[in-house]
């Protein structure tokens, strides 16, 4: 894997250390693009914006553990565009060092949310939970320190990437962890370029006077567009003001579409379009 990013138009960010599941992610969605590793979502970002890299992959929700956070502060400001939309699964595995078994541990290290999926197992096993910052940083921790009494909790590439065994796989108590990621980029789809059933995502706020939201989002009914996503958010600390992201299927070129976005924009303060992009998994 090549994550020089000598070739910033054949480059995809993400933020995390290698073998994160967004790496995992961006591998899977675009096999033959270079990767860049970013410390936050914020420099993952920053590196498609000043052409240090074309995409960016970023999670945006998880079947468990909901919105992740920020992100939907995030996008608006950010001058980005969502191209296109990945569902990676979420496959936890127990890692240590080469000479490591599961007589040899006694404790556990891993992103909180990781540590929490795979508690009934964790507790079976009689390892003692360390939380760290982030799944790929734990294994890289582990690696680093060379204690086979200290286990993490990340992917299977993960173990590739720091060269620790896999003592278990599918280690989470649940198996349906799933989690969403957006593609990123500075350019715009074209609607009419892209195949199957598409999707739009915004954001909007809506105007502070009574019923407004229920006069926002009645276009989308009365004009038969599908909302399979509507989640509200605070921008700020001030709980005053109510931000809306959301997922419709179709595009502006729709003209039910249109028709419903037209009557949004009438009851909104503002509405940020976020991209429009093809569906990878349909919604029912």
């Amino acid at each position: 894997m090549n994550t020089s990013a000598q070739d910033p138009k054949n480059t995809i960010a993400f933020q995390g250390e290698l073998g994160a599941y967004s790496h995992m992610a961006a591998q899977a969605k675009f096999p033959f693009m270079d990767v860049l590793p970013c410390p936050s979502f914020e420099d993952a970002l920053a590196a498609v914006q000043n052409g240090k890299a074309r995409l960016a992959m970023i999670p945006i929700e998880n079947s468990t553990a909901g919105r992740v956070a920020d992100i939907h502060i995030l996008l608006p400001g950010s001058g980005l565009h969502i191209i296109g939309e990945h569902f990676e699964s979420i496959r936890h595995c127990l890692l240590a060092t080469p000479d490591a078994s599961k007589e040899t541990l006694k404790s556990v290290t891993s992103h909180v949310q990781a540590l929490g999926q795979c508690r009934k197992n964790l507790r079976a096993m009689g390892l003692h939970r360390e939380p760290f910052a982030d799944t790929a940083g734990s294994a890289k921790h582990v690696a680093a320190l060379g204690d086979n009494s200290v286990a993490a909790i990340a992917s299977k590439l993960a173990a590739e990437v720091y060269g620790l065994q896999i003592i278990t796989e599918d280690l989470q108590d649940e198996g349906n962890n799933t989690t969403r990621f957006v593609v990123l980029s500075q350019e715009k789809t074209e609607p009419e370029k892209l195949r199957g059933e598409l999707m739009t995502s915004f954001t909007f706020e809506v105007k502070n006077i009574p019923a407004a939201l229920y006069k926002a989002l009645g276009g989308f009914a009365t004009n038969g567009v599908n909302m399979t996503k509507l989640e509200s958010y605070y921008e700020s600390d001030s709980f005053t003001v109510s931000e809306f992201y959301v997922d419709i299927v179709g595009h502006m070129g729709m003209a039910n579409v249109k028709r419903a976005m037209e009557e949004l924009e009438f009851h909104s303060k503002r509405v940020n379009i976020l991209g429009t992009y093809e569906m990878e998994r349909a919604r029912v």
